[in-house]
């Protein structure tokens, strides 16, 4: 099997990221085809012994979308009372769809003080020890309705979901895009583009690779997730990028079937535990 299999069916404590641009319809409707997709493969993983962390991004799409007030997304205060209805929505949906599968889901909503605050840190892991132990999937979100670029925000989901999985010592982390992986340059641009499978040196991987933009309801690219990648490096937590959209991605990853890209130190063949 590949280093990336081997690594999912090795690792009991994972975070999962998610992005808006899986999870939502062009015009900011929650996908619930999709989510609940996903939610089906997140308690497939629980049921076989695995803890999980959700980190999901979507409150400002589905904000959006619920008001119909999708280009006032970049007006600061119109911004954060999107995440603030966006929030509810899709928390109902997490539990709908979990709720089906018998499994309990709670919110945590967090801010870049609260991991540079030694107290905050230590409430915020014991909390988590503490939801994971009692059977119940945590959500995170990036507290949006406070917390915002021009004061100093966490500013993507995937640089939080590095943040929480470092904190929770976790053994993988897990982000789901809309695309397979990193490729050697834009795929959308360049049918030839090659899926990197593999990657040991993340210095050498940005010399190599074209860097594009975020998509059109998320707030992250390929940047961020080289940044939280980084951020695990240090710490022996390898990281993956799969596509999200891709049907049962998850459950084919950890049985081979499935292509993404994963970030490895030498030595990594996967878990913590």
């Amino acid at each position: 099997m590949s280093t990336l299999t081997d690594t999912i069916n090795n690792s009991r404590k994972i975070v999962i990221k998610i992005g808006s641009n899986v999870m939502s319809t062009p015009d900011g409707h929650i996908d619930r085809g999709v989510v609940g997709g996903l939610v089906d493969q997140y308690c497939r993983l629980i049921d076989s012994g695995k803890q999980i962390i959700v980190v999901s991004s979507g409150a400002g799409a589905f904000g959006a979308g619920a008001m119909g007030k999708i280009v006032l997304r970049h007006i600061v205060h119109y911004y954060q009372s999107l995440c603030a209805v966006g929030q509810v929505e899709m928390m109902m949906a997490y539990k709908e769809f979990f709720e089906k599968h018998g499994h309990r889901v709670a919110q945590m909503l967090l801010t870049r003080d609260d991991f540079a605050s030694d107290e905050r840190t230590l409430n915020i892991r014991n909390t988590l020890l503490t939801l994971v132990d009692e059977g119940i999937v945590p959500v995170i979100n990036e507290n949006d309705t406070v917390s915002v670029d021009e004061i100093k925000s966490i500013g993507d989901n995937d640089t939080l979901g590095a943040f929480t999985a470092k904190l929770w010592n976790a053994d993988l982390y897990i982000i789901l895009s809309d695309i397979d992986g990193i490729y050697d340059s834009d795929p959308k641009g360049n049918p030839g583009a090659k899926l990197i499978e593999e990657v040991h040196d993340i210095d050498a991987l940005t010399e190599q690779i074209e860097i594009g933009a975020a998509g059109a309801l998320g707030k992250g690219g390929i940047s961020t997730k080289i940044r939280a990648a980084r951020i695990l490096e240090d710490v022996g937590i390898p990281t993956v990028l799969l596509n999200g959209g891709r049907e049962d991605i998850l459950i084919e990853a950890m049985h081979g079937r499935a292509r993404g890209t994963g970030f490895f130190n030498n030595n990594d063949t996967g878990g913590n535990a």
